[in-house]
């Protein structure tokens, strides 16, 4: 069918297409007055997801999410902000709206969620496509109830937003909560088993201690060396035999040495009386009566001095073991002090790692305490839905206009399928088709013109070869 075919077709058959066009305009615009009006309120709402959370005052990573204007288109359609909805309009609570639930239901089920159900076939949700704000659209028959219903939707969905964020972070509480308690208790059990220790031990400041006590054993140490040296010394003196004349502590001894004056003054005397009296003298003889008295006194002396060499020597070496004793006794301290302060300083390590696991979970709790109380939340209302008051349906006008393109259509349609049933030759080109066979001339219709001018038109003739 070409297009010279189809206009030929329309114009033997315009009075179907417009009585088809006619009924559907007819019909439509009946329809429309019939029909009970219907009121659109839509309120918006804008999400920032730019602004960091309040509490942990940083961005969340889920809101630059690509799906995330789609999962709170969702969580606006979804059935536990209808189920708010009822419960904020208080339409559970309406005899009528019951009655119509039990009717319809049978009571069946729960009036709720019935209700949820009803609200949600007349809602639409359209999230701005570059944009972060999403309109809440509902369709009533009343126009106060679509605004209060589109702004009970808005609010539901707001309280909603909250509780979906404070519910983890109460459970996160909880949690965190019940393990500070047991870290707490491991904490006081960690510091109750270092204060035992320390008050069993009588320690107050291990360090400290144990630095006086290495002092000491220094000491120590610094003692044996002085009288180990001591020892060694009078020892020496005491085998110096002969030669214990020149030892210093008998050379620097004043009674040694005011007998030594003495008796070299005596032995002068006896060389003065020798060469004057002579040996046979009284006076010669008691001069050398009194020299042998002054170095038997010498030699007493210088014996008493060397003899204390060899008890110096005897409480030396008494001396050295007792000082051997006390250092194995120090380093026997110093080496329980290190033990104890080796075990004091594990259960301080076991007390400092109690009590950062403690601090760390303290301060999830405290962080999640706070978020699990918290009622902010990123989305606002930008624009709250009014009541309307021009209706949203039906538009005469508009269905029309519709009814007039589709009652066209299907005007053409009728044609068509008509002519698909009573096909008939209109044009040459139909004949044609028709036959299966060429065309050799067409006769064109003439008009003849005479004194009364009358006009006719002659049916057109063909001539087929076969």
């Amino acid at each position: 069918m070409n297009l010279q075919q189809f206009l030929l077709i329309l114009r033997a058959r315009y009075k179907l297409v417009l009585l088809v066009l006619l009924g559907t305009v007819t019909a439509t615009l009946g329809v429309s007055l019939v029909l009970p009006k219907q009121y659109t309120a839509t309120t918006s709402v804008v999400i920032d997801v730019k602004s960091p959370d309040p509490v942990i005052g940083m961005m969340l990573p889920g809101m630059a999410a690509p799906g995330y204007m789609a999962t709170q288109t969702d969580i606006i359609q979804s059935d536990r902000v209808a189920q708010k909805v009822v419960k904020l309009l208080k339409l559970d609570a309406n005899p009528t709206v019951r009655q119509q639930w039990m009717e319809a239901t049978k009571g069946k089920g729960k009036l709720e969620v019935w209700l949820a159900d009803v609200l949600q076939t007349k809602l639409d949700v359209k999230p701005a496509r570059e944009s972060n704000v999403i309109s809440i659209s509902y369709k009533a028959v009343d126009p106060g109830f679509a605004a209060a219903v589109a702004n009970a939707f808005t609010q539901a969905y707001i309280e909603t937003n909250v509780e979906l964020k404070v519910e983890p972070a109460r459970q996160y509480a909880k949690w965190f909560g019940e393990q500070g308690k047991s870290l707490r208790d491991n904490l006081e059990k960690a510091q109750a088993k270092l204060s035992a220790y320390q008050q069993e031990h009588g320690i107050v400041a291990i360090d400290e201690r144990l630095d006086n006590e290495t002092a000491k054993l220094n000491e120590l140490s610094t003692q044996l060396t002085v009288v180990q040296g001591q020892t060694s010394d009078a020892q020496s003196k005491q085998r110096s035999g002969a030669a214990s004349d020149t030892l210093p502590e008998v050379v620097q001894n004043p009674t040694i040495g005011a007998l030594k004056v003495e008796l070299a003054r005596q032995e002068a005397k006896l060389q003065e009386l020798a060469g004057n009296l002579g040996r046979n003298h009284p006076q010669y003889q008691r001069a050398e009566s009194e020299i042998a008295t002054l170095k038997r006194k010498l030699e007493v002396e210088t014996r008493h001095i060397t003899s204390g060499f060899s008890t110096s020597r005897a409480v030396g070496r008494d001396k050295e073991a007792e000082l051997k004793a006390a250092i194995e006794a120090q380093k026997k301290k110093l080496l329980e002090l290190k033990h104890h302060r080796d075990e004091v300083a594990v259960l301080m390590r076991d007390v400092d790692a109690a009590h950062k696991a403690y601090e760390a979970v303290s301060q999830r709790f405290n962080q999640t305490s706070l978020e699990s109380q918290s009622t902010q939340t990123n989305v606002s209302v930008l624009t709250p839905a009014a009541e309307p008051t021009e209706p949203s349906f039906p538009k005469p006008l508009l269905n029309t206009l519709v009814s007039v393109f589709v009652g066209t259509l299907l005007g053409v349609g009728a044609a068509l399928v008509l002519e698909m049933f009573d096909q008939r030759i209109r044009s040459v080109d139909d004949l044609g088709g028709m036959l299966q066979l060429p065309i050799l001339g067409v006769i064109e219709k003439q008009q003849r013109r005479g004194p009364i001018r009358l006009a006719f038109w002659s049916r057109k003739s063909a001539l087929m070869a076969r």
